[in-house]
């Protein structure tokens, strides 16, 4: 089984790369093949249309997320929208070739006023793409993160548990 997980955030050092960090050492562990995607790499460029020659990066990007069987995506909320990195990234796929892939979400903000419609509009572009969503989101504030940068005990727990309940699905839709 192959598993993206993805940061979202363009900044380098973001609470979104921290927890997405997590899941990955959560997920080393275990039998699975994993990428780890961080949209803060600079290297990756902006969508320009089909038929651009672009570089080993942004190529490379692509083949992670169409080879991938489970999608791990984790976004910072800017502006009650999921970031622009995560829409960049998802203009290079194909949906014809994404079908049946399992999703996971975990959206990070300050506060939490925009969680819902944050996993609304996530939802939703899983749902072009084919994708199933695991319905069990991780809403995180930072407030979560300790000051060591380390996510509180809680917070693992439920991380934790949706990282779990997305490889279930992937396994039951066989």
């Amino acid at each position: 089984m192959k598993i993206a997980l993805i940061s979202g955030s363009p900044r380098k050092s973001s609470k979104t790369i921290l927890v997405i960090n997590h899941a990955y050492n959560y997920l080393k562990n275990q039998s699975h093949q994993l990428d780890l995607i961080d949209l803060a790499d600079k290297n990756i460029e902006m969508y320009r249309g089909v038929g651009v020659d672009y570089n080993q990066v942004t190529m490379d990007l692509i083949s992670k997320l169409t080879e991938a069987d489970i999608w791990i995506i984790g976004t910072p909320v800017y502006n009650s929208f999921f970031s622009s990195a995560v829409k960049n990234a998802f203009e290079y796929i194909n949906y014809k070739n994404t079908a049946g892939k399992i999703a996971g979400l975990i959206i990070v903000a300050s506060g939490h006023i925009s969680f819902k419609s944050v996993q609304t509009n996530l939802t939703q572009l899983m749902s072009y793409f084919g994708v199933l969503t695991n319905p069990n989101t991780v809403y995180i504030t930072v407030d979560e993160i300790d000051e060591n940068n380390r996510l509180k005990k809680e917070l693992s727990l439920r991380l934790e548990n949706v990282l779990d309940e997305a490889i279930n699905l992937f396994e039951v839709k066989g």
